[in-house]
């Protein structure tokens, strides 16, 4: 038997409801901030993964699906969202858009990694990014919807980490100090780490091995090296959500895995298991690095699988499985070709509805609207065709009351 690749899953139709769930509270949340949903190729060149996230980054170095097509041309397969979208704000002239233009995507990523709960090679994320705006406002404003989200998705074991990481002006002195502080011990750090140490000492903080961890638990923080700019930035940021009474912690080991951001990062945590569940920030040279106009813009993704596992975590009784509200069982030939043409009319009226297309007996159909958990049953033969009244049967509670068959909306009523 042929069987899915490691790193893939099916998502079954019991589980899909949930996904469902999830991403109609994301649509109908970005829409009431103003974000129209966006769509990328899961195909892209290599060099925009490169120059876009960063080719000292673990996503290119280790995890990234890439090839060469039948052209010659090198390809990879989406890792992320940011990317794409900036590479499309340029090449498709949204650029000439009101600014701030503020987009929103469901897509899957791809990425070559240890397999564990929540972590798939082909997994699938929800994102914004918004454009034009380089005001802490922008900040407080994608960190206002991240919050709302949560709230309406009734998450409520998660916590909010911020940090700056400066700007390129600033940051330069901090890799400097950053270096010395790491020089004494490079010997003693991960293979990975040692090449990062020239092109972006950044990058060593964000390693997830224990020793190089460990090593860096006393390394100098940013937040010592911001310019005035990005100090102020931070200010306005941390005073905005505190008068919004956005609760917060800043974390100075937050540097985020790509190396497009600056200034702003956050991350949401969860309280249960310590586990980053959204995190975005500021990436406002990204669009001038891939060759577009400079434009200042900030955004977040969230991993569904893993934005699941807490979802399920804090909504342990919630039932999102949509059961059948009528089973439309038959007697004989004519009673078929009427359940036939009726049940669509109670589809068309917007009624989850059923009837045998097995060739089952009365007793056989029934038995299958109670497995499919049918709230209602109208059984239809002779007599109720010919008087056009039939008996509804509430499946729960075993009553039944007579109801006219063309009066399609007092059914509804009733079911619905």
């Amino acid at each position: 038997m042929i069987q899915k690749l490691k790193g893939t899953r099916d998502i079954l139709p019991k589980e899909v409801v949930t996904w469902q769930y999830i991403e109609a509270k994301a649509k109908d949340l970005f829409e009431r901030y103003g974000y129209n949903e966006i769509r990328t190729p899961i195909i892209e060149s290599l060099d925009l993964f490169q120059r876009g996230v960063g080719e000292t980054t673990d996503v290119v170095q280790k995890e990234m699906y890439n090839f060469e097509d039948k052209g010659g041309r090198k390809i990879a397969l989406r890792p992320e969202g940011t990317a794409g979208v900036v590479r499309a704000y340029i090449e498709d002239g949204l650029s000439s858009e009101p600014s701030p233009l503020k987009l929103w995507y469901k897509m899957s990523m791809y990425r070559y990694e240890n397999v564990q709960k929540g972590r798939q090679r082909e997994f699938n994320q929800i994102g914004v990014e918004l454009f034009g705006s380089d005001s802490y406002m922008a900040d407080v404003e994608i960190i206002q919807m991240c919050t709302k989200f949560f709230e309406e998705l009734n998450i409520k074991d998660i916590e909010l980490n911020i940090n700056s990481i400066g700007c390129p002006k600033c940051r330069n002195e901090y890799k400097e100090a950053l270096k010395d502080f790491i020089r004494p011990n490079l010997d003693k750090y991960c293979d990975t780490c040692k090449t990062r140490f020239e092109k972006n000492p950044m990058r060593i903080l964000d390693c997830k091995e224990e020793t190089c961890k460990k090593l860096n638990q006393n390394a100098p923080r940013i937040l010592d090296y911001l310019c005035e700019e990005c100090k102020t930035h931070f200010e306005n940021l941390k005073n905005m959500l505190n008068e919004l009474g956005i609760e917060y912690k800043v974390d100075s080991n937050i540097v985020r895995g790509l190396d497009y951001y600056t200034k702003t990062v956050f991350e949401f945590v969860s309280k249960i298991d310590g586990l980053t569940v959204l995190g975005g920030g500021r990436y406002d040279g990204l669009a001038e690095e891939l060759g577009g106009p400079k434009t200042p813009a900030i955004g977040f993704a969230t991993g569904m699988e893993r934005l699941i596992d807490v979802f399920e975590a804090n909504n342990k009784d919630l039932n999102l499985e949509k059961n059948m509200q009528i089973f439309v069982a038959y007697i004989g030939d004519k009673a078929n070709l009427f359940a036939t043409k009726y049940i669509e009319k109670l589809r068309e009226a917007g009624i989850y509805a059923e009837k045998d297309i097995m060739g089952r007996s009365l007793k056989a159909q029934l038995k299958y609207a109670d497995k499919k958990q049918s709230k209602f049953v109208i059984t239809i033969g002779d007599n109720e065709i010919e008087t056009g009244k039939a008996s509804l049967k509430n499946m729960a509670t075993g009553d039944t009351e007579e109801i006219e068959l063309n009066n399609i909306e007092e059914i509804k009523s009733k079911v619905c």
